[in-house]
């Protein structure tokens, strides 16, 4: 394992509320591996640790589950055993708990839990912190500068007393704290909506990606425009912008040049020429949508499409599984190979949201 480092669990962060389906699929992907064991989630405490049956199966596996593949995660750790701490005395038993894990790490994260409770323990860290880094500098566990290769050290706290030291491997993590991308608002944007599309841009594709798949000059569609935060959040970007929807747009967008808008039926509109993008937040039923919008693909009227999912109060899970199943029967229909990833962003809320190309 890197950095010496030797997990007895798998640790994700979600969004509370989303324990169950987080939970799910830790079980699908770990099982994927041939691996056993059980999860345990606390309802709306933002994270999941699930538990091997066969610690040594685990420990040579570990590295092969992909966070990629996980749709619900904000962060995907190999996690230790959890530590219990006096209010005196926090660093020593640290120090112990971590003095079997050769390092260097990369780099030390403090964290918690994306609730109330959690979000009062930021004073904490940083008085905490820059003692704790002191001391695992003076033992060779954190080096003076940041190794992009190495192993992330994360401790996750649910209170000042109990955390669990994890770590994170390059290339299958998320790279902002907590997995939360930290965005701020455009003053001129016509809503907050603009931030999913924001994020989904950052998360769902790498920047090479994303300079290769969008650029200034495209054409896009954006169905169930109004009042015009994923429309805004491409005319920035350069694109064309078809916005279809009987609502208002708002701000800038009412005169822009880039902008065409057109009260018509999302559900019925599709362009005179195909469009390089496809976006779609409209409020309606997922397996609706995920056919709307891998019909526009499979038909060659979009290239690739960015999509939210509204989904259900329960069997979330089954629900998405249900659309990837109809996307994956229009596509294959089609003879069309694609392209699809799913995850639920920050800026969501009971949505998941969709990225789906032709490859």
């Amino acid at each position: 394992m890197a950095a010496n480092f030797i997990p007895v669990s798998l640790l994700v962060y979600c969004r509370p509320g989303f324990e169950p389906e987080a939970a799910a699929e830790l079980i699908e992907l770990t099982s994927m591996q041939g691996l056993t064991g059980q999860v345990k989630a606390v309802a709306n405490e933002g994270f999941v640790q699930w538990l091997p049956a066969d610690r040594n199966a685990f420990q040579r596996h570990a590295s092969r589950l992909r966070f990629d593949e996980l749709m619900f995660a904000r962060q995907l750790l190999l996690a230790g055993d959890w530590i219990e701490t006096g209010e005196q005395d926090r660093v020593t038993p640290v120090l112990n708990a971590l003095a079997g894990h050769a390092g260097p790490f990369a780099e030390l994260w403090l964290e918690s839990p994306d609730t109330n409770d959690g979000k009062a323990l930021s004073s904490f860290f940083k008085r905490f912190q820059p003692k704790l880094e002191d001391a695992l500098r003076q033992r060779g566990k954190l080096p003076e500068t940041a190794g992009a290769n190495r192993p992330r050290l994360h401790l996750f706290w649910v209170d000042k007393q109990h955390c669990i030291p994890s770590i994170s491997l390059a290339g299958n993590r998320s790279e902002w704290p907590m997995g939360i991308p930290r965005l701020k608002m455009p003053h001129d944007a016509p809503s907050r909506s603009t931030l999913k599309l924001a994020e989904a841009l950052t998360v769902l594709m790498s920047d090479t990606e994303l300079r290769e798949r969008m650029r200034a000059g495209q054409r896009a569609v954006d169905l169930g425009a109004a009042p015009g935060g994923w429309t805004w959040q491409l005319v920035n970007r350069g694109l064309r912008v078809t916005a279809i929807d009987n609502g208002p747009l708002k701000g800038s967008l009412v005169d822009d040049p880039l902008v065409q808008h057109l009260r018509v039926d999302g559900f019925k509109f599709r362009p005179k020429k195909p469009v390089d993008w496809l976006v779609c937040d409209m409020v309606e039923k997922p397996s609706r949508i995920a056919q709307l919008i891998a019909g526009w693909l499979a038909d060659g009227d979009a290239r690739q499409a960015i999509f939210n999912l509204k989904l259900p109060m329960k069997k979330r899970f089954d629900e998405i599984h249900k659309c990837i199943g109809l996307i994956d029967n229009i596509m294959q229909r089609a003879g069309m190979p694609y392209l699809l990833r799913i995850r639920q962003l920050y800026h969501d809320r009971e949505e998941v949201t969709c990225l789906l190309a032709r490859r």
